[in-house]
C-alpha cells in the first residue's frame, strides 16, 4: 500500500520561502513519477511540478509555467522523499499542496495520471 505524507506548509509573507517534503512508503520514488499539485479555494486541483528519475543520478522535471524559476522539485532516493522548494512566494500561490505518485512513462500533468495522493499541506502567502 502506497502512503504519501506531506509536511512543511505554513504561513509566510509574500517574497518568502517554504520547503515542502513528501515522505513515501510502499513505492520507491525513483521508480515512478512523483508530482506536486495544489488546490486553491473554489478552484480545481492543478499540476505544479513533477520529477522522474532516468537512472540513479539523472532525472527530468516539469513545472507549471507560473512557478518556473521560483519552485524547484528534487528528491532523495536514500530517504525516499521528494521536496518542493518554493521561493519568491506570491499570494496566488496560496493553496493546499498535495504530493502524488503515478505510473506510466514520461512526465504527467493530469490528475488522472496519478494513482496515490497524500493528505495535503496548507501553504498561505500573505500580501
Amino acid at each position: 500500500q502506497v502512503q504519501l505524507v506531506e509536511s512543511g506548509g505554513g504561513l509566510v509573507q509574500a517574497g518568502g520561502s517554504l520547503r515542502l517534503s513528501c515522505a513515501a512508503s510502499g513505492r520507491t520514488v525513483s521508480t515512478y513519477i512523483m508530482g506536486w499539485f495544489r488546490q486553491a479555494p473554489g478552484k480545481e486541483r492543478e499540476f505544479v511540478a513533477a520529477i522522474r528519475w532516468l537512472n540513479r543520478s539523472a532525472y527530468v522535471v516539469d513545472y507549471l509555467e507560473p512557478v518556473k524559476g521560483r519552485f524547484t522539485i528534487s528528491g532523495d532516493n536514500a530517504k525516499n522523499t521528494v521536496t518542493l522548494q518554493m521561493n519568491s512566494l506570491k499570494p496566488e500561490d496560496t493553496a493546499l499542496y498535495y504530493c502524488a505518485t503515478g505510473r506510466g512513462p514520461g512526465l504527467r500533468r493530469r490528475n488522472d495520471d496519478y494513482d496515490s495522493w497524500g493528505q495535503g499541506t496548507q501553504v498561505t502567502v500573505s500580501s
